[in-house]
């Protein structure tokens, strides 16, 4: 009962409504009218409208409307302008030497004017509604009458072209097409909404449940008791490729070995296994921390479990990288919402009925490549920690060199090349056992017998430790002079090798899972065959014909549904529990209100966002939440329930641990450098950090003379973007250039500029947009251009609001190589102050660490030979022993086994790789401890890849380059090779 009693609040809490808008055009707003619904003629105003599309082309601003009505009236208690489309969609323009095509991109969305949705679904349901001829077609006139009249509007007359002037005393209905733009977000009715899920049965069983209340029904992994498919060896229980059981091989579900087509981190496997058992898990970092690689790498995990999984995101753009993350890697084809061409061809894949499934025989030949891959790579992995371990016990034998006379002759056997010193460490153990009680005395005491005769002496516990130590360490030692010494180049090679073919096999045996005839039941069938049917309905009507699909059944078919939380709302069955995983992205940027349909649709949730970017807006006051938790009696919550200040991603922390993603991924050092110390509490491990860019001076600060703000326009500033942007063209950076500032107007002052100065062919060419910070929030572009339209003397609630952490994080994190920063400000103080000294100071290297041993001797004679040489490199959270030569050309050179054990040294390893860096080996023992030999060798070789060394894939953008957003690019755990990418769905 608490959920539907929190859902209740929750719509008490809702906005009313937003204003009803009656006119889609206005200053900078266009409404430029079509010769026909399809294709239009080029002329300037088109172009400019084209422009203005690519200029905003991450929001999809381009809407086309069909069967206006046009006027003014008395309406809302005041006399209103009128221009609204009964009709609209979101579209594209798609150009040719003489046209334009209009390409739809979205829904066909009957106007919201019509509150009554019943009589929506029949105004949607007319026949050939928006089709090929309708406007001409002899009902239409009726349609658009009785739309009108639906919406309050009474119209005088319907005409088929459009007034030469427009009567702002009377209405008028237009069968015809018009092109204008929109940046308003639908509000919804949530009120309703919310409402109508507080008495739907089933709650107690869902994620929302489980972020608020902490209870939930009984805990089982993501996918139920027994999944379709599994990892090999994963040690978890599924079902064999045949359909059966398969019984546990061992250990719990969360613990199993990760397998992903995507490249993790040991920090993104984590927040995968946590996925797999806990009803609730949080992640959070600083932008470019490869957040979105974690939770596509969870979301194919739990599909691969047989689970099924929703992925909802604030913005379009996000839902937009997410469904890109997953189209670059192998895997099962995601269900988008929003694109119309993606889902007018999921509804005709749908409508010719779907096949057999994947068959046993095709799951058995996946599973077989992947355990196969998988022994390859553990072999290698063996193989290399192997050599790693001797390499390590030989180096410590200079330590145990002052103890050999004395323990070789207290214990000789153990120094004997036959004696078996596992046998004897395993034994040295038993016999050590803590425990009471004669069995375990009785143990200790056999192992006690064994162990003497074993190692030939009886000594001391500890004394023997010590023995068996030393004893190794010489063992190793003169093995590695026997066979010249740790050489792993070939075996590092391999090594990326396998765990490519891992990925590819991990990748194509997850679709073939996903599209396991097992999946395909006949109520699948049905459920699938009447998706095709809403999938062509109209938004109202759709509803009520999901509404009455077998929801689990077509989620178990189609298992991975991506999209935004109002398409979620909209588009999907109103069925608690129907997904077994949730994936809620930008969480921070999400209300409560806006995020709790989302989270009952599922029963677990993994929820993701940072607190220290842009946040979610409310204008509740407190006083009527607290009225509100009083009046249903949910004071206790009011922690979770002050939908002021807390978002969906504080509602979860409150439930769960958080996760950091430390590492960053995106920019150079001098680009992340302000935000890691003053936002991140230098929490951030900057992976992208090489000799090559920690000293790039990549923040330019222009600052204005003489510029005023006048209407919210600095517009001094706008001209220097200007000029900054037509010195960028005559060498464009491939990732684009984007321009950002913290207001609007400003951003409206920019964006006219930039259209007068540049036709649409060049704004794609420049990869050129504009906008406000809150636009850009989860995108990104090479350069970015920040005006921060600020005067000395605007008022202070002018500065706090560009000075806000959360906005300024943001403006200051969107560029991947270059920041110029445009302001007018002659005293800048607090934030900016602050951020713009930053600025000023040129990046200083992080300093050395000091180092010992072969380490430190191999240094001193390559430094000797002329080479730059920095010991204890910092690159993330790993060190590079000796970073040697400068510049492009530093290479990194290993020179011992990672202080941590092999397992650390094979994760810095796989990070320095998967990060750019070229690196060499100089174990001491391949050069029989001689630090002139292997500097000579090493100065030969070092510039140019050859024996014992390893090339890393630079990227464009060097170390660390990121082939999306947020992402890091090349190998890792899941290894190089990306598979090719798979028909994408979309609903």
């Amino acid at each position: 009962m608490e959920a539907a009693e929190i859902l209740t609040a929750l719509a008490d809490l809702a906005p009313a409504g937003a204003e009803r808008a009656f006119d889609v055009s206005g200053a900078g707003r266009p409404l430029i009218w079509l010769p026909g619904p399809d294709r239009a003629p080029r002329d300037a105003r088109l172009d400019r409208l084209a422009a203005l599309d690519a200029l905003h082309r991450d929001q999809r601003i381009l809407r086309r409307g069909l069967a206006f009505v046009v006027g003014g009236a008395d309406l809302d208690g005041s006399h209103r302008r009128v221009r609204v489309p009964l009709l609209a969609q979101p579209v594209r323009l798609e150009r040719t030497s003489r046209t334009y095509r209009i390409v739809p991109a979205g829904d066909l969305e009957l106007t919201t004017l019509i509150e009554d949705r019943d009589l929506a679904g029949r105004l949607e349901a007319a026949p050939g509604l928006a089709g090929s001829g309708w406007l001409g077609a002899p009902g239409t006139r009726a349609w658009i009458t009785a739309a009108a009249e639906a919406a309050g509007l009474k119209l005088a007359t319907v005409q088929a072209r459009p007034p030469r002037r427009v009567d702002d005393e009377t209405l008028v209905g237009v069968a015809a097409a018009a092109l204008f733009t929109t940046r308003d977000v639908l509000g919804g009715r949530l009120r309703d909404t919310l409402l109508a899920w507080a008495v739907r049965p089933g709650l107690a069983d869902t994620a929302l449940s489980r972020l608020y209340t902490g209870q939930g029904g009984e805990t089982v992994p993501v996918g139920g008791d027994v999944p379709v498919g599994g990892n090999v060896r994963g040690g978890r229980r599924g079902r064999r490729a045949d359909g059966r059981r398969r019984a546990d091989a061992g250990g719990v579900a969360g613990e199993a070995e990760v397998l992903s087509p995507l490249p993790l981190s040991p920090a993104q496997r984590d927040v995968v296994r946590r996925t797999r058992v806990e009803p609730v898990v949080v992640v959070s970092g600083a932008p470019g921390n490869g957040k979105s690689h974690a939770l596509v790498a969870a979301a194919l995990d739990a599909v691969d479990r047989g689970g099924s999984v929703l992925v909802a995101t604030q913005s379009v753009h996000a839902a937009d990288v997410l469904g890109e993350l997953l189209r670059r890697h192998s895997g099962p084809a995601p269900v988008l919402f929003g694109d119309a061409e993606r889902r007018e061809t999921i509804a005709a894949d749908l409508a010719g009925g779907a096949g057999a499934g994947t068959d046993d025989a095709t799951l058995r030949t996946a599973e077989a490549a992947v355990a196969s891959a998988a022994d390859r790579v553990r072999a290698l992995s063996d193989a290399i920690t192997a050599a790693l371990d001797q390499e390590h016990r030989a180096a410590t034998l200079p330590d145990w060199q002052p103890l050999l006379p004395a323990l070789s002759r207290d214990l000789p056997h153990l120094f004997d090349p036959d004696t078996d010193l596992d046998a004897v460490h395993t034994t040295l153990v038993a016999s050590t056992a803590p425990g009471d009680g004669w069995w375990r005395r009785w143990r200790r005491s056999r192992a006690g017998t064994r162990l003497r005769r074993l190692s030939g002496g009886d000594v001391p516990a500890e004394r023997l430790r010590t023995a068996v130590e030393a004893a190794g360490a010489v063992r190793a030692a003169a093995r590695l002079a026997a066979t010249g010494g740790t050489d792993l180049a070939g075996s590092w090679r391999a090594l990326a090798t396998a765990e490519a073919a891992l990925a590819e096999a991990v990748g194509t045996a997850m679709r073939h899972r996903a599209t396991s005839a097992h999946r395909w039941s006949d109520a699948a069938r049905r459920a699938t065959g009447g998706l095709a049917a809403a999938l062509r309905a109209g938004r109202n009507r759709r509803r009520e014909l999901l509404a009455g699909l077998d929801a689990r059944a077509l989620v178990r078919a189609l298992p991975l549904w991506v999209g935004t939380v109002t398409d979620v709302e909209d588009l999907l069955p109103p069925m608690p529990g129907m997904f077994d995983l949730v994936v809620l992205d930008e969480a921070a940027h999400i209300d409560q209100l806006r995020a709790a349909p989302a989270l009952a649709r599922a029963r677990r949730a993994l929820v993701a966002g940072d607190p220290r970017q842009l946040r979610f807006v409310s204008f509740v006051a407190d006083v009527d939440v607290a009225a509100t938790l009083r009046r249903h009696g949910l004071e206790r919550f009011g922690d979770r329930l002050d939908v002021r200040r807390s978002s969906a991603f504080d509602v979860a922390t409150g439930a769960a641990p958080v996760t950091w993603l430390g590492e960053h991924h995106r920019s150079v050092p001098h680009l992340i450098g302000f935000s890691a110390r003053r936002f991140y509490g230098d929490r951030l491990e900057l992976v992208t950090r090489h000799p090559r860019n920690e000293r790039a001076d990549v923040i330019d600060v222009v600052t204005v003379e003489g510029a005023s703000v006048v209407d919210g326009v600095n517009q001094a500033e706008v001209t220097a973007v200007l000029d900054l942007v037509r010195r960028l063209a005559a060498d464009p950076p491939p990732g684009g250039i984007a321009v950002v500032t913290p207001f609007r107007a400003q951003a409206d002052a920019v964006e006219a500029a930039l259209l007068a100065a540049y036709d649409v062919d060049e704004i794609e060419r420049l990869g050129l947009r504009s906008g406000t910070v809150h636009a850009f929030q989860g995108s990104e572009a090479d350069v970015v251009i920040a005006s921060l339209g600020l005067v000395d003397g605007d008022p202070p609630a002018r500065h706090r609001f560009a000075a806000g952490p959360n906005l300024f994080n943001v403006l200051v994190t969107r560029a991947r190589r270059r920041l110029t920063v445009v302001t007018s400000l002659r005293s800048p103080e607090g934030l900016v102050g602050d951020f713009l000294a930053y600025a000023d100071r040129p990046p200083v290297a992080p300093e050395a660490v000091p180092v010992t041993g072969w380490t430190a001797e191999l240094a001193e004679e390559l430094s000797r030979l002329g080479l730059p040489v920095r010991p204890g490199y910092p690159v993330g959270r790993w060190r590079v022993d000796l970073c040697v030569g400068g510049d492009a050309d530093a290479v990194g050179v290993i020179c011992g086994v990672h202080p941590d054990g092999a397992a650390a040294h094979l994760e810095r390893q796989r990070t320095l790789i998967r990060a750019g860096w070229r690196l060499h080996e100089a174990f001491a023992s391949r050069w029989a401890g001689d630090p002139i030999r292997a500097a000579l060798e090493l100065a030969s070789g070092i510039g140019a890849a050859g024996p014992g060394s390893e090339s890393g894939p630079d990227g464009p953008d060097g170390p660390g380059s990121e082939s999306g957003p947020d992402e890091p690019a090349g190998p890792g755990t899941g290894g190089t090779a990306r598979a090719g990418a798979q028909p994408t769905r979309a609903a």
